[in-house]
Formats: C-alpha cells, sequence, structure tokens
C-alpha cells in the first residue's frame, strides 16, 4: 500500500519522478498499480525471456524493463526484446517486441491501453500470451486488426527475431528449451542439434579410420624389422608403438628395408 500511497491518481506524475523497483507504470502521468505476478505467470515469462533472448539475431532483452517514451508514460512490459541497454534507469523510446502475460485479475482495460501506448510509440508487435482458458498469443501490430495464433501455429517477428516461434514455446518450458538450444546452437555456428551430432559422428569416423591406418603401420614396421632381424630395444619398441603420425610413420616403412640398425631408422624421425 506504500506505493499506492506514495503516487496517488488525484495528481499527474513524470516517469523521472518514479523510483525504479516500485511496482508503478505511467500513462498520460496516472499512475497505475502493478501487482506482483503469481506462479504460472512467472514461470511462463521466464520462458518466453529465455526463447527470445536466445535467438541469434536478439542482441537484448529484459524483464519488466521501463521504457519512457514520454515524460508522462512509463511503461514495463513482461519480456522486452530490443532496445534494452546496459545501464540504470528507464529506458527511452520502447522495444520492437514486447510480451505481456494476461493470468487471472488481468486489467484488460488498462492492458488495451497498455498495448496501444507502446504500438503508438514505435513498438512493432506486441504479444499478449493468455493464460487463462483456451491458451493462446493475440498479435497486435500498428494499423493491423489482432489476429490469434494458437498451440501448433509459429510466430514471426521478421527483422526482430531470425527464427520462427512455437506458440507453446513462449510458456511451456518442455518446448521452450528445445527452442532455446536450437537457438544457442545457432549462435555458435550449428544449425540444429542434429549438425552437432552427425558433426560429432563424421569426426568419430574419421579419428577412428586414421588411428587404424597409423596402428596398422606400426603392426607391420616391427614385423618387417623382425624379420629384417633388427630387435628394437623397449624403448625403441615403445617409441615407434606410441608414434601416431602418419607421415613419420610412412618414412619409417620406406627406411626399413635399407637401414643397418634400428637407430638410423629413427635418425630419420
Amino acid at each position: 500500500m506504500g506505493q499506492k500511497l506514495r503516487y496517488p491518481t488525484s495528481r499527474r506524475f513524470r516517469a523521472d519522478e518514479i523510483c525504479e523497483g516500485d511496482r508503478v507504470e505511467l500513462s498520460k502521468g496516472t499512475a497505475i498499480w502493478c501487482s506482483p505476478t503469481g506462479g504460472r505467470g512467472s514461470d511462463a515469462a521466464a520462458t518466453g525471456a529465455a526463447v527470445l533472448k536466445s535467438d541469434p539475431d536478439v542482441d537484448s532483452a529484459g524483464v519488466d524493463t521501463g521504457y519512457s517514451p514520454t515524460p508522462d508514460t512509463l511503461r514495463a512490459p513482461d519480456v522486452a526484446v530490443g532496445n534494452v541497454p546496459l545501464e540504470p534507469g528507464w529506458v527511452q523510446g520502447v522495444p520492437p517486441l514486447a510480451v505481456e502475460y494476461a493470468d487471472t485479475g488481468q486489467n484488460e482495460k488498462d492492458l488495451a491501453v497498455k498495448i496501444q501506448e507502446l504500438l503508438g510509440a514505435g513498438t512493432q508487435y506486441v504479444w499478449v500470451v493468455r493464460l487463462t482458458g483456451p491458451l493462446r498469443v493475440e498479435v497486435h501490430q500498428p494499423d493491423q486488426e489482432m489476429r490469434l495464433a494458437n498451440p501448433g501455429e509459429e510466430l514471426k517477428a521478421p527483422g526482430i527475431l531470425r527464427n520462427p516461434v512455437p506458440v507453446e514455446a513462449l510458456y511451456d518450458w518442455r518446448v521452450g528449451q528445445e527452442v532455446t538450444l536450437r537457438n544457442l546452437l545457432q549462435r555458435h555456428g550449428f544449425e540444429s542439434l542434429e549438425t552437432v551430432q552427425a558433426e560429432g559422428e563424421a569426426q568419430g569416423r574419421a579419428e577412428g579410420e586414421a588411428q587404424g591406418r597409423t596402428e596398422g603401420m606400426v603392426t607391420s614396421l616391427l614385423a618387417f624389422l623382425d624379420g629384417r632381424g633388427l630387435k628394437p630395444t623397449l624403448e625403441q619398441q615403445q617409441h615407434i608403438s606410441e608414434t601416431t603420425d602418419f607421415a613419420t610413420l610412412d618414412t619409417w616403412v620406406r627406411r626399413a628395408a635399407i637401414v643397418e640398425s634400428i637407430d638410423a631408422l629413427l635418425a630419420a624421425d
């Protein structure tokens, strides 16, 4: 109640009068109390934030970031994508993509005003994730009719996100972690987990084939030297057996027919 008393609706405020950490937004100077989020809503928002921030084309994202496009406006989307500088204080302007989570007790009138204020200030997409009733996402864009995206469908934000986002990834961590993993792999140059697995298998086969070739050369070399009556010492045999460089082994094999001693052979190392 302390914050409500500090920011009465009977007077108008500027964004620079709102203390960071207070659960208050401003619409045309009027203070709007923002209650804490319940467990279901906070879990969903954490999932959505991870999914969106991990997209390989996203350079910044935030949770409850305060935006002040005008001195008498302060809005904090549940998740903001883009325009989240690593600086203290309210952010000028608005994010390109904003996500709101609507659960029980949602103030629908204020939500409608908030959406229009964000879109009017330059936000390109506002996604409202509905957690009551049929799970769905409302897609709001400037000068366009709101459309619904249902589970099984994908959301796109060209120029903001590289990858489409399954509707479920914004609230279901089982789906969200798969999308987050894909995004993080792409940030490191891999298209998907299947790509990483295939590359690892190919590398393993190549290493296995190379190891097989060198081990075969070592066995053949030792047998040939034994046939010529050249007996390496234990130290020399260990040195030959532990050599994995193909070029070195190839040189030894070629010289094994002409050298007179193991020392002369290894001198070619």
